[in-house]
């Protein structure tokens, strides 16, 4: 990555936007170097370039162009095994982030009870004190221990510096073939040999429903997996794949729009969740629980027929030697406030192990 990291130094010596990624289970990182520091928004979908969404907001979808940037290409080697990290890791120990948190689930579980939400997706976030920004660093450390995460370094100097290794695709599009994700249901990579519980079935099962409910107005032919487990560095939730045509009427902003935000990381009904989510957290998400990623054109095949964008999930931004990182989980009717404040720990430990790698 030689290359790339000389193009970054320069980037941020003359303050311009950037991004640099790795898709999942690929070797390939491609660097996406703005000219100018104009912020640019998507516009209709019918764009090129690397994009970068707010989970609340699709009118402000920040768009580097692919005619106002340079793009890079290189590959990279694997690295080390990861369960030597997350054997380091300290669980967080602040009483009060978790009774804060776990009052915002009690909300949540009220909500549920009225009839009100089947299921609500809440957050909270956390700062970790950094030693030392090093964006590159961080950067090769995601990328040696979230192989099949969808890896990222993204800057703007009018919005700030993101990163994240997300184990979650939003949607893929290559003409009019889509392939997307219903991932949910969350638990450690030591509990492997337990049965996933009603709980977490039912929540992923909540996602699937959703996505095919709501795609079936802009789609044919949908295929559907049956639900199987999947690893997301010491994590594993449960994952069903969903593809099939667009019809051709549909667009990609149609899709985008009906996806986005699922109840993955929203809740149901969808609406109803969101404003559930926007009183009720202490926080302003901006772009974790976004999405992000290629618009139509895929470069690393230099193929410009295909967008791939990715959930904005295990990410954090950071700012002046400060992470913060956020974390959540699904909130359904069979949820214990004290079992959801431990999964958030649990999801704190991707960026915190990326963070605890670069101290070593």
């Amino acid at each position: 990555m030689q290359e790339i990291r000389s193009k970054i130094q320069v980037q941020r010596e003359l303050n311009l936007p950037f991004v640099i990624y790795k898709k999942p289970n690929q070797q390939k990182v491609v660097g996406y170097f703005q000219q100018n520091d104009h912020l640019y928004f998507v516009k209709n979908f019918s764009e090129k370039g690397f994009i970068m969404a707010p989970f609340d907001n699709l009118e402000g979808i920040v768009l580097f162009p692919e005619k106002e940037s340079e793009i890079i290409q290189e590959e990279i080697l694997e690295s080390k095994n990861e369960q030597e990290i997350f054997s380091e890791l300290v669980p967080e120990t602040s009483k009060v982030a978790q009774l804060d948190f776990e009052l915002l689930v009690k909300k949540s579980l009220e909500a549920i009870k009225k009839g009100i939400l089947l299921k609500v997706v809440v957050s909270r976030k956390e700062k970790v004190v950094l030693d030392q920004v090093n964006e590159i660093l961080l950067f090769e450390k995601m990328v040696s221990l979230y192989a099949n995460a969808f890896v990222y370094c993204w800057f703007h100097p009018k919005v700030g510096l993101w990163m994240g290794a997300s184990p979650e695709r939003l949607i893929e599009v290559k003409g009019k073939h889509f392939h997307s994700v219903s991932l949910a249901g969350t638990r450690a990579l030591d509990d492997s040999t337990q049965e996933w519980q009603q709980k977490e079935k039912e929540e992923q099962k909540f996602v699937t429903d959703y996505i095919l409910d709501n795609l079936k107005n802009i789609t044919t032919q949908v295929e559907v997996s049956s639900p199987y487990t999947t690893k997301a560095g010491n994590l594993l939730h449960i994952k069903t794949d969903i593809e099939g045509e667009l019809t051709q009427e549909s667009d990609l902003k149609q899709i985008v729009k009906v996806l986005h935000p699922t109840p993955a990381v929203c809740g149901l009904p969808k609406w109803l969740a969101k404003d559930f989510i926007l009183e009720n957290e202490i926080h302003d998400r901006e772009f974790y629980t976004g999405f992000l990623g290629e618009l139509n054109k895929d470069f690393t095949q230099d193929n410009p027929d295909t967008t791939d964008l990715y959930v904005n999930l295990r990410c954090m931004k950071i700012k002046n030697q400060e992470a913060s990182l956020y974390m959540g989980c699904g909130i359904t009717q069979n949820s214990i406030p004290e079992k959801e404040y431990a999964e958030t720990v649990n999801k704190s430990h991707t960026m915190k192990a990326v963070i605890q790698a670069c101290k070593a």
